[in-house]
């Protein structure tokens, strides 16, 4: 059995530094200044939101991740390669901030995947990060591959193949601007409950590092039996044949999101953030037409970042479900990688034990 723990800290509730109380004394000096900095930073709209009335949370929450990589040639050849995605389900509990849990990857239980997934994503009304490291496992399958008009290539859909790997780990930081109405933590965590629709731009920054390896004589072996010797030997785009990719990927983001409040308790919530990306390639790629030289990766590309919730919350019960979806972009002269990946979510659960 294939147990994946999570980790989710939730920042704490904008109630945790606003007060209203006016019997607090007056401190003089730097202390008075950042309790008035704090105070004003963490302020709310209470027509807008709703901070959280309970101390403690239980929840079950099913989980599916998904993930895929593209590869095409300068010729317009193109692979795509995808595992089946996991689906995991487990317990969670929370007290105030503090987030604890487990899911166990039913899609896996007796095939002893490789594949590893961490994911730490902290939310507040005013700041959000998430912190990722995913391993791919060993269950890939040719999704889609064109190696132009007239070779028919249907045979490798869906066919299994096992000399992929790859891996990626990084952070994502934003900031959200009109932290006063909109609330993240009422779409993604819970944690307040948004009264009003209200919407803000996003900005932030980004580093990853990532790491993709393709055994192509593997892919030739495959392509001999699917297609034919033929096939494998003269229709294979060479520039496609690298060794090992390994790039950071420094980004600065912008985008913009929106709650609306559709009903009484309902919550709808969409954003899209794009980032302008810097690459920086390192490693071998050792294909006899390349040297390492060529692929020093000096440029820039677009990725992108789309999150979409919808939750039923009366502060007592709550119920929804969310997706969140990475895109990142890496592009050569001779060859470009298009690496996605993300999670669905499904949950349900109750609040208790009053502030």
């Amino acid at each position: 059995m294939k147990v994946i723990y999570t980790i989710l800290f939730l920042l704490l509730p904008v109630s945790a530094f606003a007060t209203d109380n006016d019997s607090v004394p007056k401190k003089q000096g730097l202390f008075c200044t950042l309790y008035e900095f704090v105070k004003d930073f963490t302020h709310v709209d209470s027509a807008y939101i709703e901070p959280q009335k309970y101390n403690f949370t239980v929840m079950l929450q099913n989980t599916n991740n998904f993930e895929a990589y593209w590869l095409s040639s300068k010729s317009g050849q193109k692979i795509s390669f995808a595992p089946k995605p996991s689906i995991k389900m487990g317990p969670y509990v929370g007290w105030r901030w503090v987030f604890l849990g487990y899911t166990i990857d039913f899609s896996h239980l007796n095939e002893g995947s490789k594949k590893q997934d961490l994911t730490l994503s902290l939310y507040s009304n005013q700041v959000g990060v998430d912190i990722f490291y995913r391993q791919t496992g060993n269950d890939y399958k040719i999704r889609y591959m064109d190696l132009g008009p007239n070779v028919n290539t249907k045979p490798l859909e869906n066919a299994s193949f096992g000399g992929l790997q790859s891996s990626i780990k990084g952070f994502n930081l934003y900031y959200i601007f009109n932290h006063h109405k909109f609330s993240y933590p009422a779409a993604y965590s819970q944690s307040t409950r948004q009264k009003r629709s209200a919407g803000s731009f996003l900005a932030g920054i980004g580093y990853t590092r990532h790491s993709l390896q393709v055994d192509w004589s593997k892919l030739d072996d495959l392509v001999k039996e699917k297609l034919g010797s033929d096939i494998a030997e003269t229709q294979l785009d060479s520039s496609l044949q690298f060794g090992r990719i390994h790039y950071s990927d420094s980004s600065v983001s912008g985008g913009y999101a929106y709650n609306w409040v559709f009903a009484h308790n309902w919550l709808i919530d969409l954003s899209l953030s794009m980032a302008l990306a810097y690459k920086r390639t390192t490693g071998d790629m050792d294909h006899r037409l390349f040297s390492l030289r060529d692929f020093t990766l000096k440029n820039f590309n677009l990725d992108g970042v789309g999150r979409f919730g919808i939750v039923w919350n009366n502060s007592r019960w709550y119920a929804g479900a969310n997706a969140i979806f990475h895109s990142y972009n890496y592009r050569k002269s001779q060859f470009s990688t298009n690496t996605y990946f993300g999670s669905v979510n499904i949950y349900v659960g109750f609040n208790f034990g009053r502030q």
